[in-house]
């Protein structure tokens, strides 16, 4: 009430006065019209920003279709009854996109730093919707079909991905090396190594609430972005679906920006970083398992497979093997440990029982008793050298000998050392802690 008659005051004191409110002596009317004045801009500001879309097209000399694309979204905004705004994030075009994005009504974000996914963070932060459909600007998607991206939005889901392979993808508009190879690898890899529900990891159709996909971080500034999104997202654990979504080959008479190997490799290698399970612990298992198995089935007794005959040259390399695995199981903690401190990937209580348990006292002790038995085993090959007065010595004997101590000495060794490194991970991490917790409290 008083923020009514406080407005309707000074519009009828504008209406009849032709000077500024200046004439007006009372403090408390005047502060009480600056507080109105105050809240107008504000209020003005916020409806402005109050949008319940923002399609977003990342640019890169795409004037050949990027205003088909804009006309296809506006539509779309107008028959869905959406408050929204189409956002161009040019990424340096050379071409004119940025003036006919204008020029067809949508707004333009100017980014320099070089890259698909350095494009999209850039628009995905200067985005006024609460919601984002992100596609590309070549006209290979549909932008007036936007309707089962909105409703699951408006359902709560936070990532709706597009599934080209559901919706269909038309004759040419899908190198065969990508739709029989690329996709299906590398997605399926996606679902194996972080159990995502996602079938398309790479669609670039996709719609996603705003503020959720904020708070993941993304930093990918390549076309491993795609990849990044969706694996992120599920190790969140935010609310993610599929619809199905049509792919029509493109409206441009040039190369298009995707180098099939290239960005195939940037796409995997990020996915193998973010699993230390699957790049080090699972191949690492196995290498220690196969590799002791193998020296303890060659020590009890000799092995003939046909012709071929196994002997101590098969339990030096299964010894190799099992050493190998070993340094792999370390790297796969070191990597979570790292990982998780960083803010990578998020913690498991089962991982963090793990690291409760395995402390680097008991590291310590557990390599210093592998690196004694291997200790006591040379000592023991040495005495019987001593036997033959150090001269010549039975090759294969002395060999099933020296090669599990020499192991076991390698075995120790890694177990205190990694044990040391570990708890220097831990160290920082800890520190890390106690100084943003000293920052909270002032």
């Amino acid at each position: 009430m008083l923020f009514f008659l406080a407005s309707s005051f000074k519009l009828e004191t504008q209406n009849t006065c032709s000077a500024p409110l200046s004439h007006i002596t009372s403090p408390w009317l005047a502060g009480l019209l600056d507080w109105v004045d105050g809240f107008s801009t504000q209020k003005a500001i916020l409806d402005m920003n109050d949008l319940e879309l923002t399609i977003l097209m990342p640019c890169l000399n795409e004037a050949e279709t990027l205003a088909t694309c804009i006309g296809k979204a506006k539509a779309f905004l107008q028959r869905a009854n959406i408050s929204g705004e189409i956002l161009i994030s040019d990424n340096g075009s050379t071409d004119g996109s940025q003036k006919m994005a204008e020029i067809s009504g949508a707004r333009v974000v100017n980014v320099t730093a070089r890259g698909y996914g350095a494009a999209l963070i850039a628009g995905i932060t200067a985005a006024k919707g609460r919601y984002i459909i992100m596609g590309d600007s070549d006209d290979s998607y549909d932008f007036s079909a936007l309707d089962s991206y909105i409703s699951a939005l408006r359902q709560g889901y936070e990532l709706v991905m597009g599934n080209r392979f559901k919706g269909g993808i038309a004759p040419g508009a899908m190198p065969p090396l990508h739709r029989y190879l690329g996709n299906p690898v590398l997605s399926g890899i996606g679902r194996l190594f972080f159990r995502s529900p996602i079938r398309d990891f790479h669609c670039g159709l996709r719609g996603f609430n705003r503020e959720s996909i904020i708070s993941l971080g993304l930093k990918t500034p390549g076309m491993e972005f795609a990849s990044e999104m969706v694996v992120k997202a599920t190790l969140r654990g935010l609310k993610i679906t599929e619809v199905p979504t049509t792919l029509q080959p493109d409206g441009r008479s040039r190369a298009p920006h995707l180098r099939s190997w290239r960005d195939g490799w940037r796409h995997l290698r990020f996915l193998l970083l973010f699993s230390p399970t699957w790049l080090f612990l699972y191949p690492g298992l196995f290498l220690l398992i196969v590799g002791l198995a193998s020296q303890l089935l060659l020590f009890l007794t000799h092995v003939k497979i046909g012709p071929v005959s196994l002997g101590v040259h098969s339990i030096l390399f299964s010894g190799a093997a099992a050493i190998v695995g070993l340094q792999m199981c370390f790297f796969a903690v070191f990597g979570k440990v790292f990982a998780k401190h960083q803010g990578l990937i998020p913690s498991s209580s089962r991982f963090e029982w793990l690291l409760s348990r395995f402390t680097m006292e008991r590291g310590l002790v557990v390599g210093l008793v592998l690196f004694s038995v291997g200790l006591v085993l040379a000592f023991l090959s040495v005495e019987l050298w001593a036997v033959q007065d150090f001269g010549p010595l039975e090759p294969e004997k002395m060999m099933r000998l020296a090669i599990p101590s020499a192991g076991l000495m390698i075995a120790g060794s890694e177990f205190m050392l990694g044990s040391f490194f570990l708890g220097l991970l831990q160290l920082g991490a800890d520190m890390s802690a106690g100084s943003a917790n000293t920052e909270e409290r002032k």
